[in-house]
């Protein structure tokens, strides 16, 4: 039998279940419901119903005893202990999970925390991207990824000045169809009722924002059609003030020229992060999974130092700076002892392979005990959270002129201010930046 929430959902004839935790008296609330009819026509969301409407005669709703008992009834709860046991971790406040049989999708939102949303007088109380899954993918996976995300969506709007919570949206179900209005109107209103302003992330296409904002909701940011368009551009640029700051403590003097700086990953992020290394008179190695992207680079300069090396290769190069724009969970126990970096920076999510905040701050230390200086992504990884913030708040008028101004400062001020306090500390810059954002969620 497969072990998930839905599967305690699915024969009962629920759809809707909250894990709550209360991580300051180690106390769990569950609940579940039937809180809608299976042909329920969600294209007609925001038209003939809103999150406020009752939805069925035949509803059923079950308080934490009863939920708690489901679970047993149908061999899962040591598959509820292990997610309890991700929560306690983390300290993350509720799991929100939504199902819908007919239109195949399992819907979770993995909150990390509420507290800077609570009082920022906008509908919204979180702001995290909605990242889909397969559907055969284990979910305890899906949740560590999404728990993961969700913690650092808490640290990460600390870092972007951002008066939200933090949360991830995961979504088990197959590429979602853009005609199919009934599936995006589902999501959108499963993203409404958790309270959250969402943008695309990977595995769901940006265009998803574009037809939800005219259909359904303004929860959603990041489209093709939005005022602000792709965050490549202002992303790397955060990262690249970040990286600068890196070279100024390390050497003295923020100019990146002659430095070697190996990129991994020339995606919508990575690709723009290059070309500001370029520009710096840096030289670059390379590498990513699509040739065409490698040759892009080179074609549109022509001039600058421009190394290619297998996907496979970029750890073992010898180089100044590293930079990863790819997929995350890339640096372990087992390859940070062979790095011959100086710096890692760049913005690629949870670069540190863990599935904690704990073992993050362990692989930290690793890496200055390697001589590597290295600060956690989200310090400095916060333009696509505070575009989505800047559409959220101005809609029409949002500026990109606006936002890279404020990227630019907010990484460069904040990442010196990290760097350095870490040092007078004596400990690690994301040890720092972890005890600096937990002061405000904690209150410790």
């Amino acid at each position: 039998m497969r072990e998930s929430v839905f599967e305690v959902l699915r024969p009962e004839g629920l759809n809707h279940m909250e894990i709550h935790y209360d991580w300051k008296k180690d106390a769990f609330v569950l609940y579940a419901a039937r809180e809608w009819d299976a042909d329920t026509p969600f294209r007609e969301y925001n038209r003939s119903f809103t999150v406020f409407s009752l939805r069925t005669p035949e509803a059923r709703y079950c308080g934490h005893a009863e939920t708690e008992a489901l679970f047993g009834k149908h061999g899962l709860s040591g598959h509820l202990e292990k997610i309890k046991t991700l929560m306690r971790k983390g300290r993350h406040i509720l799991l929100d999970s939504y199902y819908n049989e007919k239109l195949g999708i399992r819907f979770t939102n993995h909150i990390h925390s509420d507290r800077r949303g609570v009082n920022n007088l906008r509908s919204s109380l979180l702001m995290g991207g909605i990242r889909r899954h397969e559907p055969e993918e284990d979910e305890i996976d899906v949740f560590i990824d999404g728990m993961n995300l969700g913690r650092g969506m808490t640290f990460k709007n600390i870092a972007a000045d951002i008066p939200m919570g933090g949360c991830k949206i995961t979504v088990q179900m197959e590429p979602v169809d853009l005609e199919n209005l009934d599936q995006v109107g589902f999501l959108a209103y499963a993203n409404d009722r958790t309270r959250n302003t969402s943008g695309p992330d990977m595995r769901f296409p940006p265009a998803l924002a574009d037809v939800m904002k005219e259909h359904f909701s303004l929860h959603i940011t990041g489209g093709p059609k939005g005022p602000l368009g792709p965050t490549g551009t202002p992303t790397a640029h955060g990262a690249h003030m970040a990286a600068k700051q890196g070279a100024r403590f390390l050497w003295g003097s923020d100019s990146l020229e002659g430095k070697t700086v190996a990129v991994q990953g020339l995606g919508a992020v990575g690709f723009h992060l290059a070309e500001d290394y370029i520009r710096d008179g840096a030289k670059l190695v390379v590498c990513d999974l699509d040739p065409a992207a490698v040759r892009l680079l080179k074609e549109k300069h022509p001039g600058a130092s421009v190394d290619v090396v297998e996907p496979s290769a970029i750890l073992n190069v010898d180089a100044d700076i590293f930079s990863p724009c790819a997929v995350g969970g890339i640096l372990d126990a087992g390859n940070i002892p062979g790095l011959k970096f100086r710096m890692v920076m760049g913005p690629a999510n949870n670069v540190l392979k863990a599935s904690s905040q704990e073992e993050e701050c362990v692989l930290a230390d690793l890496l200055a005990a390697r001589g590597v200086l290295y600060q956690v992504e989200w310090r400095h990884n916060i333009a696509g959270v505070m575009a989505g913030y800047e559409e959220y708040v101005h809609q029409q008028n949002a500026s990109m002129e606006r936002l890279m101004e404020k990227v630019g400062a907010l990484c460069t001020e904040k990442t010196w201010e990290n760097l350095n306090e870490a040092k007078r500390e004596g400990i690690t810059p994301t040890k720092r930046a972890y005890m600096a954002a937990e002061r405000e969620v904690y209150g410790e």
